[in-house]
Order: structure tokens, then C-alpha cells, then sequence
């Protein structure tokens, strides 16, 4: 049997220092995605946004998470035409989710996009994801849903997906998984991490077949004021981030090549 080997590429010292430092940090945040568990072999995307342009870089097509390097991620623009000299290609049925989000929220830098069980699991129920832990207190104070439509290929779906994130920063995709944004890696992969912990939590609830005790509303009302002293007017990526890169660091190196 012959095994194909992947293409390697050599961008550092080619690319501005900014967009090399966005390369690794996203690099990274698909190797720890692997690591996680969260990962659906070659399809869902995390997209990140290069400062005062717009252009974006995301996973190249047929390159398994735990394969994304600085190098091998493909810069695109809003419309996923790519302007890399790359012999990669991208899955352009899979960046129109993040294209539209990028497209209606200036602030969302970073997007990630996943279909992990229990995001689907959760965001498949009536009534969604409940006040039942912690770690749910983080996500539904900014939290939206959006309904299936099939593959989110037409404008009219991405007019739609526009309209049901508004200015929320995590959604749950009915039938389809799990959504969270942010100004920088750090803060979407903490916003995803709550949130799918969150679901995690509830499906075991649930799972146990015993009563379970709601957050109060009042505590629930508060909650998002009490995080934001606890994470200095942040989600907690910037303080977790460094922490998390050194993780990708121990896991393989090769994510900065």
C-alpha cells in the first residue's frame, strides 16, 4: 500500500510577523481540537481572521486536524477564492458558515465550528441547553440557535444564520452542532470549551434519570457580570491561551512549521 504524503510547506520569514503568529495560534487550536476529541476527520473548520485585512486563513481540504501546520492553513477572502500559491484546496460548502459570520460581525476574529455529540445532542432538544452547571452560566448568557436547513450552501440560509447570531457569541446548530466566536483564538476556544462542557454535563443529568437542581434565575442573571470580573472583561483565552499553546507545544511540535 502506498501512503500519499502531505504536501509541506515553509511560510515563516515569508508572511508578515503578525500573520505568522495568527498561523500558529490556529494551527494550534486544531491540533488541541484533536486532542479534545472534538474533531470530524477532515470537515468542520475553525477560521481566523489576519488583523486589518480581510483575508482569513482555514484548513486546508483532506488534511486531518492533527496534520494543520502555520504553513499548510490557506489564506482566503470573504468569497473563499484563494490567494495563497498553495497546492491545497479548501471545502467552500464549509467555510460559507464562517464567511457569513465573518461577514456580519466585524468583531468575530476567530470562529469556530464543530459537530461534536453532545453540541448536536443538546442543540437537538426543545429546549436546548439548560441552567444546569457552571459551565452552562458562561454560554447562555450570549446564546443563539439556528435551525437545519441541510448543508448551508445559499445566501438565503446565510441571511438567516446572520439574523439568528445577532450579537451572541455562542450558538447550538439544531441537528448540526455547536458555534462559538471571538476577538482571538484563545477567547473562541474557551467559549467552545465552556459551552461543549455544558452539554456534556447535561446529557450525564439527564443520562442519571434523577431530579436535578436549576441554577436560580437570579444567580442566573448575574452570572455573566461575575465572569467578566473574574476574567478581567474577558472570556479567560487571553489568561488560558499561553497555557493551552505550550499544551499543542507538548503534543507535537510541528504545528509551528
Amino acid at each position: 500500500m502506498i501512503v500519499e504524503a502531505l504536501p509541506k510547506l515553509a511560510l515563516k520569514g515569508k508572511v508578515s510577523d503578525v500573520e505568522w503568529q495568527q498561523r500558529v495560534d490556529l494551527a494550534a487550536c486544531y491540533r488541541l481540537v484533536a486532542d479534545m476529541g472534538w474533531g470530524d476527520l477532515i470537515y468542520t473548520h475553525l477560521s481566523l481572521r489576519i488583523p486589518d485585512t480581510d483575508t482569513y486563513l482555514v484548513n486546508a481540504f483532506g488534511v486531518a486536524f492533527d496534520e494543520v501546520t502555520a504553513s499548510n492553513l490557506v489564506k482566503v477572502d470573504l468569497d473563499g477564492n484563494i490567494l495563497d500559491d498553495t497546492p491545497f484546496d479548501i471545502n467552500p460548502a464549509g467555510f460559507t458558515i464562517h464567511s457569513a459570520i465573518h461577514e456580519a460581525r466585524p468583531d468575530a476574529h476567530c470562529v469556530i465550528h464543530l459537530h461534536t455529540n453532545e453540541t448536536i445532542a443538546v442543540a437537538t432538544q426543545k429546549d436546548g441547553l439548560k441552567p444546569l452547571s457552571q459551565y452552562s452560566m458562561f454560554s447562555l448568557p450570549s446564546l443563539s440557535y439556528h435551525s437545519y436547513e441541510g448543508l448551508a450552501v445559499n445566501d438565503a440560509e446565510r441571511k438567516r444564520l446572520q439574523r439568528d447570531l445577532g450579537d451572541t457569541n455562542h450558538m447550538l446548530l439544531v441537528n448540526h452542532g455547536g458555534l462559538t466566536l471571538g476577538p482571538s483564538v484563545g477567547d473562541a476556544f474557551m467559549r467552545f470549551y465552556d459551552m461543549q462542557r455544558a452539554c456534556e454535563v447535561q446529557l450525564m443529568l439527564q443520562a442519571a434519570g434523577q431530579d436535578v437542581v436549576a441554577v436560580p434565575q437570579s444567580i442566573q442573571d448575574n452570572i455573566f457580570a461575575q465572569a467578566n470580573v473574574v476574567h478581567s472583561g474577558t472570556t479567560g483565552g487571553q489568561k488560558a491561551w499561553p497555557s493551552l499553546l505550550r499544551k499543542a507545544w507538548r503534543l507535537d511540535p510541528s504545528f509551528m512549521e
